[in-house]
């Protein structure tokens, strides 16, 4: 390499010096591109920084003319340095102005130097500016030389993430880094969280740029590589690994980019730049995600996440940090940003300090998500990069509703979600103030609201809610967050305590829906094409009845002296709740001849989820104590919509005709057979929507707890008959183009019915 000063190493050496030094950041900046011009034997050095407007600024130069810095601005994609900015990868000219995407900034007096070197300055795979070389001279820049370039690059980049160079900008101007950012996903647990980012999973922070001894580093770096290895190898021959699915494909996956030979030598490269063995860890990886995160194949995306995953681990390796255990330790009002969570984790979280949850993945569905809503925890998925973009510490608000999150907000967008959570608290002390008195409208019918619950925290929410019951508790989710099997004995303490909480009101608790996306830790997973059509709920538990019959023999014995009322899901055949059926009862000769306390009754009912039940009623009906519709998987099968798709998850209205058509005969069945139909998918949980089936006829709705209030109020404020004047004709009868969602919400507003 041609170097005036001893290659990369003295000058990151020389560079950190700098760093420390208390001058002005311009000042600084003005050191650190002479430096590089002298180490490299360039005759221009120059670093333009990415604004938040998405321009890039020349912000410091040697070798062009000084009157261009903070002149000279290009927009993204314009010119070299846009080109290198936009793409991510380093651009390494021996004639610049040959290159059609030169672009001529007669300010620089660029015009006398053909050569041009530039690399991104990148952190964490985000483009944060351009860091470039010049001379007059037509040459190619040698691979070393490009090398100690993109070195010195993450300098700059923890130097600009630092927010230093703020000082220097005007407003609207900002180096990007630091920038406000609002970012659009899937609100999945409503409410508004103002706080502070913690990361789900913390980036390893990189104390030590520069290296005193590379080969040291290098042995540092073997050891942790083979340790790694080991590791992944150990964790593959684990007795719940062995037996294949999911986690073990990840985990080769894991074994096969380990064992790759290119990324050893990348690593091995950075370190003979002069860098720490973590540092070339942390370069390596930044320039996989900037190359990766510009892939539009879902695939190799996905694979992303897998480099994520194995650098943490090798960091991990190379600094002693664990992976965070426990989360009690958590600052006030924090924000966890994660890629993604099961529930178990989530539950970990000190909830008296948690406002909020980010996730890059995630849908309304997913069980993390009912989690949230349960806990009423504002929740938003769908964020790309969300961990990457957020700093901890950082300022964020997030929007459940909306699906809005704002990061590192502007004064006038912290005021305004001041206000917004304010108006919240005012709308939930209303709520607070109606909580005793039943769910009746304006003309005298009334609608019983329960809850959706699974969890020992939701038990709090049946009195503080003033909930009619629990229509659906959720049993899965105890085997969910377990690490093991739960035992009967568990089971039967947890339903006793369910019931203990409930008091006299009813309890409606579902049988086991695992299977398909609920995928127990400690469980084989199946392989399917389809798992949502697969084999799952009822059909896992009457393959498996011994799994069953342990829960129900858990539920009964919990109801001794009691009502107890036991829903099976995903039924789609009469003959399925017959087998289903005789289990209870089966169970209930086994308590007689035991001498068990017995229930004071059993209701044994069905979940509507199927569509072809739909067609089944008339025989179904005279064998249930009562039906339940599961509104999500309903409406995902009769559209043959994957509701986890976002693609095609909102591709159909839920308040459409073809629904509202299949939730209204269902309804009208319960009432010609006197059997209680209760719906519990998250339809209920919507205001809007959950007029709307009141409209249909149901007088039973189950809902999540943060929706108790919201859903009270609208029915409070409901004239049922003129909506159901309204509804029918347009159920019967639609108009094309005419939205029923529109109508409905035109209605409540001439009605004065609070949405």
């Amino acid at each position: 390499m041609r170097s005036a000063f001893g290659g990369p190493r003295l000058l990151l050496r020389r560079l950190r010096e700098v760093m420390a030094e208390q001058v002005s950041a311009q000042d600084r900046l003005d050191k650190i591109v002479v430096l590089i011009a002298a180490n490299m034997v360039a005759e221009v050095c120059s670093v333009y920084v990415l604004r938040v407007d998405s321009t890039l600024e020349l912000y410091a130069t040697q070798g062009l003319n000084r009157e261009a810095v903070h002149q000279t601005v290009m927009r993204a994609g314009e010119g070299l340095v846009g080109q290198v900015a936009q793409t991510a990868e380093s651009l390494n000219l021996s004639d610049a102005q040959e290159h059609p995407a030169f672009s001529y900034k007669p300010e620089t007096g660029e015009e006398i130097f053909h050569s041009f070197l530039g690399v991104p300055i990148l952190r964490g795979g985000n483009t944060l500016g351009v860091l470039v070389v010049q001379n007059r001279a037509h040459r190619r820049y040698e691979e070393d030389e490009v090398e100690a370039l993109q070195t010195t690059s993450m300098v700059l980049a923890e130097m600009i993430a630092s927010g230093e160079l703020s000082a220097l900008a005007l407003p609207g101007q900002e180096p990007a880094a630091r920038r406000p950012l609002r970012l659009a996903g899937e609100g999945l647990a409503d409410g508004v969280g103002l706080g502070h980012v913690v990361l789900h999973e913390p980036r390893i922070a990189v104390k030590m740029l520069i290296a005193d001894d590379p080969n040291k580093e290098i042995v540092r770096l073997e050891t942790a590589i083979d340790a790694l290895r080991a590791e992944i190898d150990d964790m593959l021959e684990s007795e719940d690994v062995a037996r294949g699915g999911e986690h073990r494909d990840i985990l080769e996956a894991y074994r096969m980019f380990a064992h790759d030979r290119g990324f050893v030598r990348r690593l091995k490269e950075a370190i003979g730049t002069g860098l720490t063995a973590e540092a070339a860890v942390e370069r390596v990886q930044s320039d996989n995600r900037a190359r990766m995160m510009r892939q539009t194949d879902p695939y190799l995306r996905e694979r992303l996440h897998d480099l994520d995953d194995l650098a943490n681990r090798l960091m991990r390796q190379l600094t002693g940090e664990k992976s965070p255990a426990g989360r009690e330790d958590l600052p006030d009002n924090a924000i966890v940003v994660a890629r993604h969570m099961g529930p178990a984790s989530l539950l970990d979280y000190d909830r008296s300090k948690l406002r909020g949850l980010v996730l890059e993945e995630g849908g309304a569905t997913s069980h993390v998500a009912i989690v949230a809503r349960s806990l009423g925890i504002p929740t938003v998925g769908q964020i790309e990069n969300a961990t990457s973009l957020a700093d901890p510490g950082d300022a964020v608000i997030i929007d459940g509703m909306t699906g809005e999150v704002h990061l590192r907000p502007t004064a006038d967008v912290e005021n305004a979600y001041a206000e917004k959570v304010r108006f919240r608290a005012r709308r939930q002390a209303q709520y607070a103030a109606i909580r005793d008195k039943a769910a009746v409208t304006r003309d005298g019918v009334e609608v019983k609201l329960n809850l959706n619950a699974g969890l020992m925290v939701d038990l709090p929410f049946i009195e503080e809610t003033g909930a009619s019951g629990i229509g659906l508790f959720r049993t899965e989710l105890q085997f969910m967050v377990a690490n093991s099997l739960p035992r009967t004995a568990e089971q039967l303490d947890l339903y006793r305590k369910v019931l203990d909480a409930a008091g006299s009101r009813p309890v409606t608790f579902r049988t086991l829906d695992i299977g398909g996306d609920k995928v127990l830790p400690y469980m084989d997973v199946i392989q399917e094409e389809n798992p949502a059509l697969g084999w799952r709920a009822i059909r896992l538990g009457l393959d498996r009845p011994g799994l069953l019959r342990s829960q129900v023999r858990a539920m009964l014995r919990a109801g001794a002296g009691r009502e107890v009322r036991i829903m099976f899901p995903m039924v789609a055949a009469i003959e399925e709740f017959d087998e289903a059926k005789a289990i209870v009862e089966r169970e209930l000769t086994h308590l007689r001849r035991h001498d068990y306390r017995m229930p004071e009754r059993v209701h044994i009912g069905a979940m509507v989820e199927v569509p072809a039940l739909l067609f089944q009623l008339d025989e179904l009906f005279p064998k249930v104590d009562f039906l339940s519709v599961g509104s999500n998987d309903l409406v995902q099968f009769l559209f043959a919509v994957d509701r986890g798709n976002n693609r095609v998850a909102n591709r159909f209205d839920v308040l459409s005709p073809p629904i509202l058509r299949a939730l209204r005969s269902l309804a009208m069945k319960g009432q010609e057979y006197g059997k209680l139909v209760t719906l519990c998918g998250e339809l209920a949980s919507r205001p809007l929507e959950a007029m709307a089936l009141a409209g249909l006829g149901y007088r039973s709705l189950s809902l999540s707890p943060a929706a108790m209030g919201p859903v009270k109020s609208m029915i409070l404020d409901l004239d049922l008959g003129k909506l159901q004047a309204l509804l029918a004709p347009m159920i019967d009868q639609p108009r094309p183009g005419q939205s029923i969602r529109t109508v409905l919400r035109e209605f409540a507003e001439a009605e004065g019915v609070s949405l």
